[in-house]
């Protein structure tokens, strides 16, 4: 099976398992583990923030931010098909009584400065007021789209007019610093915090950062103890994480293999794919998703709808050229 639901399927690499193996541990609630004050130190060097904190998923990490930054009956700014929102079983709501206002960020997801002051609300006697902008890069359901920094700066600066923190989930970040060749602290400079995942497209086998200032990560790491987050040896996990953070070098292999599987499908009577910006392909089906990948299923390819006939393939370092080859193939065969 050619696995391409997603790049969280990547199995570790074997220096990953015995880096974990190995791995110095301690009780990381007590701030004792080594390995993860490591990962944590090292995170926080890269995306050029004061501080970081360890957190087992990525959902968990942006649903500690929003209850951080915000006080309940407060409303969180957010793009249409963003994550935090549409994907996360409506956490902001359940976790931190907060309410969604939602931006349609266009078929790239951008969120632009007008719209970001459009969406604001002012606390008075009646309303509880805008607490919170949360933005996303790379932006998963738009089609990993990489939003170039000076667009998130735009919308942090007009959250900011407001004294609006703002939130980037960055699940993804490496592949946007990746694809417009610029680091990803450059991306994340004008947020207020920042979520990255080791899970994904780095291969770490569990866990995802959130990055801030020294005073946001003392607050998260609460609301991280408060979520069922807080780990005791948990440097056998972060382990992997620190050699997940070398991979950033190879993702550009991940973002060429994506343009390689869409131009090839493209080619195809009843697909069409538009150009990748990174590692997700979309791809438009002639017949219902859910019909065409049981057949692809059937010839071992495997991908997830993305809506009733779109189909989501995401590339990864499981996955080489042969596969990619392989996977057109098999998808001509459908």
């Amino acid at each position: 099976m050619i696995d391409l639901r997603s790049d969280t399927v990547t199995k570790p690499s074997e220096a990953m398992r015995e880096a974990a193996a190995s791995a110095e541990v301690g009780d990381d609630v007590y701030g004792e583990d080594p390995t993860v004050n490591e990962l944590e130190a090292r995170t926080a060097e890269i995306l050029d923030k004061e501080a970081a904190l360890y957190v087992p998923s990525g959902t968990m990490g942006n649903q500690i931010a929003v209850r951080a930054h915000t006080e309940r009956g407060q409303e969180v700014l957010l793009e249409t098909e963003c994550h935090t929102y549409k994907w996360e079983l409506g956490g902001i709501a359940q976790h931190s009584g907060v309410q969604a206002r939602t931006i349609d960020g266009g078929p790239r997801g951008v969120v632009d400065p007008e719209q970001v002051h459009a969406g604001h609300v002012e606390a008075d006697g009646h309303r509880a007021g805008t607490g919170l902008l949360v933005l996303e890069n790379t932006h998963n359901a738009r089609g990993g789209t990489a939003i170039a920094p000076e667009q998130i700066d735009a919308a942090a600066e007009a959250a900011h007019d407001s004294d609006v923190p703002v939130h980037l989930d960055g699940a993804r970040l490496f592949n946007a610093a990746t694809a417009l060749d610029v680091p990803a602290s450059r991306i994340a400079r004008e947020v207020d915090s920042v979520m990255c995942c080791l899970s994904k497209g780095l291969g770490a086998p569990v866990g995802s950062m959130l990055a801030g200032s020294t005073e946001f990560v003392e607050r998260a790491r609460r609301v991280r103890k408060l979520m069922g987050g807080g780990m005791r040896q948990a440097g056998i996990v972060a382990a992997p994480g620190l050699l997940a953070l070398d991979n950033r070098e190879r993702l550009h292999e991940d973002h060429r293999r994506a343009r390689e599987l869409a131009a090839g499908i493209d080619d195809i009577d009843g697909f069409g794919a538009r150009e990748p910006e990174t590692n997700i392909v979309l791809v438009e089906t002639d017949e219902p998703a859910a019909t065409v990948l049981d057949a692809l299923e059937e010839q071992g390819v495997a991908g997830v709808a993305f809506g009733e006939k779109t189909i989501r393939f995401c590339t990864h370092w499981d996955v080489d050229d042969a596969a990619i080859e392989t996977a057109i193939e098999r998808v001509s065969r459908v």
